[in-house]
């Protein structure tokens, strides 16, 4: 475990590479005894930054819901963040590719409350109540903590989930109106299709997923509110881009499609 003044200046450390779009070495290999605990209070300490630059929470990302990726990352479960207003951009929006660090997309679900949800013991049914509806979305991963053999959850924890920027769409949809667990999703690059996923592929439905975060989330006091959006994890592999790319992520069950350009 690291004591509070290391969480501290850990945290200061990546709220800078935030706003300056450097990076630093993997927290692992400097603090080999940080625990998933510290990364998560380094993680609160980040966004309380944010909360005090007058940033909003707006609400959250789930990260690592395929086994794949949580076996690469050392960890049985996904893992989550906060997100806050600057992070949200419009639909076909540009972002500067020269002002984040190394930036990966990926392609989502998500869900949009309308009812306060708090666990614990919150299941598939009541994330279904308290939801709204479903948007199609992108989420631009992006590493304060820069990626390196070894890295694990500690260390994405810690940044944010290493999360950059997250686009939704403008079409929503009714979870009584699809079966969320069966949308195909496609990631274009360019207009071309480089990976396509089904929703399945989180945690073996996109519901599931949110239903976890709102009991992980209790163990902190926290709540989902009403507005709050909530990115359930994507279907696919996360992907790099370069300035010029122009990123759609295309979704089936009348979802839609959602664009983002890298200038």
């Amino acid at each position: 475990m690291l004591n509070n003044e290391t969480r501290q200046a850990i945290a200061q450390e990546i709220y800078d590479c935030y706003r300056n779009g450097k990076q630093i070495s993997l927290l692992t290999k400097t603090y080999p005894e940080i625990e998933q605990e510290d990364s998560y209070r380094i993680q609160e300490q980040v966004i309380a930054r944010f909360i005090e630059d007058g940033r909003k929470v707006k609400g959250y990302k789930i990260g690592l819901t395929s086994k794949a990726m949580q076996e690469m990352a050392g960890t049985t479960e996904p893992d989550y963040s906060v997100l806050t207003d600057d992070m949200f951009v419009d639909e076909e929006a540009h972002l500067n590719r020269s002002e984040m660090a190394d930036p990966l997309v990926e392609i989502e679900i998500a869900f949009v409350m309308k009812e306060r949800l708090q666990g614990p013991g919150i299941n598939a049914a009541d994330v279904i109540r308290a939801t709204d509806f479903v948007l199609p979305s992108i989420e631009v991963v992006d590493f304060r903590v820069a990626r390196a053999p070894g890295m694990d959850v500690r260390d994405t924890i810690a940044d944010m989930a290493a999360v950059g920027k997250v686009v939704l769409g403008g079409n929503p949809v009714s979870l009584n109106d699809i079966d969320v667990r069966k949308v195909k999703g496609e990631l274009l690059i360019n207009d071309e299709v480089i990976e396509t996923g089904m929703s399945s592929a989180v945690l073996g439905n996109p519901v599931t997923a949110v239903a976890w975060l709102a009991n992980k989330l209790a163990d902190f006091g926290v709540a989902f509110e009403p507005g709050d959006v909530i990115f359930s994890g994507s279907c696919v592999r996360a992907l790099p881009v370069q300035a010029g790319d122009v990123v759609t992520a295309r979704f089936d069950n009348g979802l839609g499609d959602v664009v983002l350009n890298f200038d």
